[in-house]
Order: structure tokens, then sequence, then C-alpha cells
């Protein structure tokens, strides 16, 4: 399976349903920088109580494993933090799938994605650079792992001139992140 199958193997059935996603995480970080492995793709989803009934039929147990009904409904309902996995059983691949909730940066970045075709006319909708720089930075605040920092300076270096820096430094003094951001700019 090629990188563009594994992508949309997740998005497309969202984009047949009208289900309004971004994709995050190193997948858009690649996009925006540099190349690296990765076995999962983050998915931020507008999902209503509509669509948490009925993901399942959006992704097939014939073809993925998808959390029960009850579950992608609890998720959903947390104002912050929801998380559920979808597996596809043929590649093993999975989406780590992130509920939207009511974060001011996350409806910024939803209403700020941006479409990016692949191949065959298909593509997906990607998060903006300083969204993924934004929570990269939290997710190295939380877990120090510094796949993150190496992403976010592939970003800066491949993409940087078309960022939006004042946003990026409000946001940043905001979150309180910049210890984190510091240690971007280290190196």
């Amino acid at each position: 399976m090629q990188a563009a199958d594994f992508f949309l193997v997740f998005t497309r059935p969202l984009d047949q349903a009208d289900i309004p996603y971004m994709v995050a995480g190193s997948v858009a970080s690649m996009v925006y920088g540099e190349p690296r492995l990765t076995n999962d793709i983050d998915l931020v989803v507008v999902l209503d109580e509509q669509y948490s009934r009925t993901l399942g039929q959006l992704f097939p147990a014939d073809r993925f494993y998808c959390p029960p009904p009850e579950t992608v409904t609890a998720e959903t309902r947390r104002l912050r933090q929801g998380h559920f996995n979808i597996i596809h059983h043929d590649s093993g691949m999975k989406a780590d799938v992130y509920p939207a909730g009511t974060e001011a940066l996350q409806a910024w970045g939803l209403a700020h994605r941006r479409r990016v075709e692949l191949e065959r006319d298909q593509g997906l909708w990607i998060a903006p650079a300083e969204y993924v720089i934004l929570k990269k930075l939290e997710y190295y605040r939380e877990g120090r792992t510094e796949k993150h920092l190496h992403d976010i300076r592939g970003m800066l270096a491949v993409s940087g001139d078309q960022m939006d820096t004042a946003f990026l430094d409000a946001w940043i003094e905001d979150l309180e992140l910049t210890a984190e951001w510091n240690q971007v700019r280290q190196n």
C-alpha cells in the first residue's frame, strides 16, 4: 500500500460523508517539512451524535477495527482530549482520531485547514502549519519526545517563511510554551 493510499483509506470515507476533519501530527508535519516514518495518521474530526453512532458504517468491521458507538459517543462528548483509534485490518495501519472539542485552537485549525491533492483527483484536508507546530510543542511538553522538536525544525526549514509568526508567538505565550519553543530554536 502506497503512502497516499494509506492516508486515503481513512480520509476518503470522511470526505464521502461530508464530515469535516483535518490531518495533523507527523503526516501534516511532513507536508510542511521533512519526510519521516510513521505508522499512524492523526485526525481531528468534527463528530456529532449522529456520526458517532454511524461511524462503524463508514469503517465497516470486515475492513476496520472501529470502537463501539458508545465509546465513540463518550469520547466525542469530552470537551478536551477525547481520543479513539480506527485500525485498517489489511495493512495494520492506525488512525488516531481526536473528536473536535471546544478548544479555540482546534476551531481555528479546522477553519483554516487546506486541501492537499494527492493523486487521481483525490486529496485530504491538512491542518495549518501553525496548528501543527503548537500541538507538537504541547506534545513535547507532555512527553519530552525529541521527534516533535525534529518535526518542528523540519517544518521551519522548509515552510517557515510561509507561517504567521505573530500568530505563533501569541499562541506560544498564551499556551505557556515559551520554554519548549526556545528548545526548538536552540539548534
